[in-house]
């Protein structure tokens, strides 16, 4: 075989595996007209080499950010440097829709991409070539993992039955509220609620009537609380509500909202009206506190004093008692 023959082999074995290969290839020239555009963006973008030829890139693909990507560019023109850009910054230069029957649950294709200057002779930068890179099934896991890793790390800190925050996640935020207490001179009160004669729902209609009346007024909490209260179930039928920035008086009324929108629940179970009462007590932050659990023990306090004085009603705590 001769050497021209050889040459000819070797170009040809060049642009079939340049119109095969699973990347996208694209050259630009300076004035960002596209020159060369491979197999794979065609088949992407439904759009032939001839249609797209000496077309202006942004007006071919309008969801280019033409300032980003010519602030990205040009740097790989004036120092010849690669420039990368990659899916978790911008997810993807071209928006093609995703084909992958793996990952069909992406809406586009996710892309990496490596930009590299071409120069002539000379030495000078005339095209710019880039490199286009499938990665939807990385960004796809990586974005599934790190929603399942955020569904666990909500599920580890909330009450699965009320959806408040459970016992342990409630009481570090109250931890954490005591200590910022103690270093400025702000005001926020503690709210402790217990469902009245609960243990009777249980043994006339069962745990699963005893359940929905948890529930019920896990959702009645919730509908009373203001965007920066914390809520959680600190126990079986008791409940916890820090009220942060509020004082006694302040607390007070927010719980006599809560006492009565409890008292007219009517919890349907099976064919009976279940009706239920709640016992609040209520207890400021003072400096006198040397530890949260003081500031718990006073509103078990006052939350005792309104089961002993007859249920349903709230209870505030002062240290004289």
């Amino acid at each position: 075989m001769s050497e021209t023959s050889v040459e000819v082999s070797e170009i040809h074995w060049l642009m079939d595996m340049f119109q095969t290969v699973d990347v996208g290839l694209v050259v630009l020239n300076c004035d960002y007209r596209i020159q060369v555009w491979n197999g794979f963006m065609e088949n992407h973008s439904g759009l032939t080499p001839r249609q797209v030829r000496d077309s202006y890139l942004f007006d071919l693909f309008s969801e280019i950010d033409e300032d980003w990507l010519r602030r990205k560019c040009d740097p790989v023109i004036l120092l010849k440097n690669r420039a990368f850009t990659i899916w978790e910054q911008r997810p993807y230069i071209f928006k093609f829709r995703n084909y992958r029957p793996i990952t069909g649950s992406a809406e586009y294709m996710y892309q990496n991409c490596t930009i590299f200057p071409l120069s002539d002779t000379r030495g000078q930068v005339t095209h710019l070539c880039f490199i286009i890179y499938d990665v939807t099934d990385v960004a796809v896991s990586r974005i599934e993992l790190e929603s399942m890793n955020g569904r666990l790390q909500q599920l580890s800190k909330t009450d699965y039955l009320t959806q408040l925050f459970n016992r342990g996640h409630w009481e570090e935020s109250l931890n954490q509220e005591y200590k910022r207490l103690q270093r400025y001179p702000h005001q926020s009160t503690l709210l402790m609620c217990d469902i009245d004669h609960f243990k009777r729902v249980n043994d006339t209609y069962g745990h699963s009537a005893g359940d929905l009346v948890i529930q019920q007024i896990a959702d009645a909490v919730r509908k009373n609380l203001r965007a920066t209260d914390i809520a959680g179930r600190y126990g079986g039928e008791e409940y916890a509500i820090l009220l942060v920035e509020t004082n006694l008086e302040q607390a007070a009324h927010l719980a006599e909202r809560l006492r009565k929108s409890v008292e007219q629940l009517s919890i349907k179970y099976n064919s009976q009206i279940l009706k239920v009462t709640l016992s609040i007590g209520l207890a400021e932050h003072n400096k006198d506190m040397v530890n949260y659990r003081q500031w718990l023990e006073a509103a078990d306090k006052a939350l005792y004093r309104s089961k002993a004085g007859g249920r349903n009603r709230v209870t505030c705590y002062s240290p004289l008692d």
